[in-house]
């Protein structure tokens, strides 16, 4: 039983990923058993958890959704699984206190572990999509001010965090952790340009016969930047006295306004 979990990283395309896994469910589950995002929202919930607290309970929780997961998974079929969910590597850096993916490597661990209590003859393989530093930093920090009251900058946070930012150098050190269990990784930069988008490295994986992969169809790209003075208007919203209910609706108001 072959099991393929891409578990990382945020904004390097993982939602277009996704959506084009959903978008093609019907074609790709004749050769894949895909699972869906709500029933590894658990333990993305517990692996977030464990990455800001370290906390020995938070991991074993983890370890235990894990293994309600796969316990699920019919060991008989041979067709390979795939698991789609950035959060297994932890909170994206800058939410909560977390400043980087150090608790992946251990995260990891804990997927192979598991894994293979469940299902000895398991084989486990990694993918991890990634992005040039600079524009993986202005995703998240996009996206905080999306999602959260961040006050930072750009280039403020930029500097809090450019150390998380090298998403290659972490892939090896999740390599290490794991081996001998095979991890490939793709930047984003690499993948979008091809027929399926980021989509299209994950497949690679899965031997799909030629066939069945030309009749797929390639997802929009998900979650474009906005335009400078949305996400400047984000800023002075967040940095503002009014109340977090107030400041949600607001950008709510904004953001649905966007072309």
């Amino acid at each position: 039983m072959r099991v393929i979990c891409h578990a990382g990283f945020h904004k390097t395309g993982t939602t277009t990923l996704q959506q084009g896994l959903a978008l093609n469910r019907d074609a790709l589950s004749r050769h894949l058993r895909l699972v869906p995002r709500g029933r590894s929202a658990a333990a993305g919930r517990t692996a977030r958890a464990w990455s800001e607290a370290r906390d020995p309970l938070e991991m074993a929780l983890f370890r235990y959704e894990l293994a309600v997961l796969m316990t699920r998974w019919n060991r008989r079929d041979p067709r390979p699984i795939m698991l789609s969910a950035e959060d297994l590597a932890g909170h994206m850096p800058g939410r909560h206190g977390v400043a980087d993916y150090g608790a992946a490597p251990a995260l990891m661990q804990a997927v192979v572990a598991t894994l293979a209590e469940i299902a000895p003859e398991a084989e486990p393989v990694f993918y991890f999509s990634t992005r040039a530093p600079e524009a993986w930093l202005a995703s998240c920090h996009a996206q905080h001010l999306r999602a959260t009251r961040m006050r930072l900058d750009a280039d403020s946070f930029a500097e809090r965090h450019r150390a998380a930012a090298d998403l290659p150098a972490m892939v090896a050190q999740i390599a290490e952790a794991v081996a001998p269990v095979p991890v490939h990784h793709t930047a984003l930069e690499q993948s979008r340009d091809r027929a399926l988008g980021p989509l299209d490295p994950l497949l690679d994986l899965c031997d799909l016969p030629p066939a069945a992969r030309a009749g797929l169809i390639a997802p929009p790209m998900a979650n474009r930047a906005a335009p400078a003075d949305c996400t400047a208007a984000l800023l002075r919203l967040n940095r503002s006295d009014r109340d977090d209910a107030e400041v949600h609706a607001a950008k709510q108001a904004l953001l649905a306004a966007l072309p």
